[in-house]
């Protein structure tokens, strides 16, 4: 059985290249995102220390550890660019889906906090004030987080990265939440004074169920779980390499945001390494284009 190591492009240091812009291009997206959640936390707190409504308060925490998030994402993108090491011979790129983790834990405690918050004000009740502004408060926080959400998801499908397509993800239902808010204000404006602790509560539970899909994601990740449609394109590929009669395996994963691999495949008995060179140079071409975030994988052959 000959091997040979197949890098993404037709030369390693490309894939190096390409490893680097994207992380490089993941830390833009979370600097940006970063300080337009920060801008929109910090109009919507302002609000909250005026008119007491838990609703814009609940919303609020949410949209801050929002943004407290891209710090981990961005350290990870960082750690990612490190060249790997006899200890670590993948690099460090699965502290990307680490940080994502890290992300649904911190999400997680935000919900309890506000969902804390508003069953204390049901007990509790406290007269909002300015709820005009609490309305306006709102709109800012939908407006901004789904700005942030159609940015991050963008960047993260096109480098592959999960924990930045969670985030983007994230951002978009604490766009809803944030219009969720507006609903309660409206409806103390009605006469129904328990709507903005109600839908404080609602905005919590909503939190949990949604970030559902994001603990499968990243678990998917970190268990080197892949999407079957890139299995399928990469099995594809080789398949339709002139030369090779079949695919004996062919495992996938992601690290981070690259994806690594192994695959065997049969070529036709007495083969020459000449004539399997130029098979597996043929596989490297073709799964380059169908894969764009695959930085490496090893191709095996044998007599079919």
């Amino acid at each position: 059985m000959k091997e040979f190591f197949v890098p993404h492009t037709h030369d390693a240091a490309d894939s190096i290249d390409d490893a680097l812009e994207a992380s490089t291009e993941g830390v833009r997206a979370l600097k940006i995102s970063l300080f337009a959640l920060l801008g929109t936390t910090i109009l919507q707190f302002a609000v909250v220390l005026f008119s007491g409504s838990v609703a814009l308060l609940a919303d609020t925490v949410h949209n801050f550890s929002d943004a407290l998030t891209a710090v981990p994402l961005w350290v990870a993108f960082i750690l990612a660019r490190r060249p790997a090491t006899r200890r670590y011979t993948y690099g460090l790129g699965r502290a990307e889906d680490l940080a994502g983790l890290f992300i649904i834990i911190v999400v997680a405690l935000s919900a309890i906090v506000a969902g804390w918050q508003s069953v204390e004000r049901i007990f509790n009740p406290h007269p909002l004030e300015n709820l005009w502004w609490v309305v306006g408060a709102g709109l800012i926080g939908f407006a901004g987080n789904e700005a942030v959400a159609v940015f991050r998801i963008k960047v993260g499908r096109r480098i592959g990265s999960a924990a930045l397509v969670a985030d983007g993800v994230h951002a978009r239902t604490d766009g809803f939440t944030s219009l969720a808010v507006v609903v309660g204000a409206l409806g103390v404006m009605l006469g129904f004074p328990l709507a903005d602790p109600i839908v404080g509560l609602l905005i919590s539970i909503t939190i949990f169920v949604l970030l559902w899909g994001t603990i499968r994601s990243i678990g998917r990740r970190l268990l080197d779980g892949i999407e079957p449609d890139l299995v399928h394109r990469a099995e594809h590929a080789l398949k339709s390499t002139p030369g090779i009669l079949g695919v004996e395996k062919l495992q996938l994963r992601w690290i981070g945001h690259r994806i690594h691999g192994t695959a065997v495949v049969s070529v036709a008995p007495g083969s020459t390494v000449e004539d399997a060179d130029r098979v597996r140079r043929e596989a490297q071409h073709r799964l380059g284009h169908s894969l764009p975030n695959l930085e490496e994988v090893t191709v095996a052959t044998g007599p079919s």
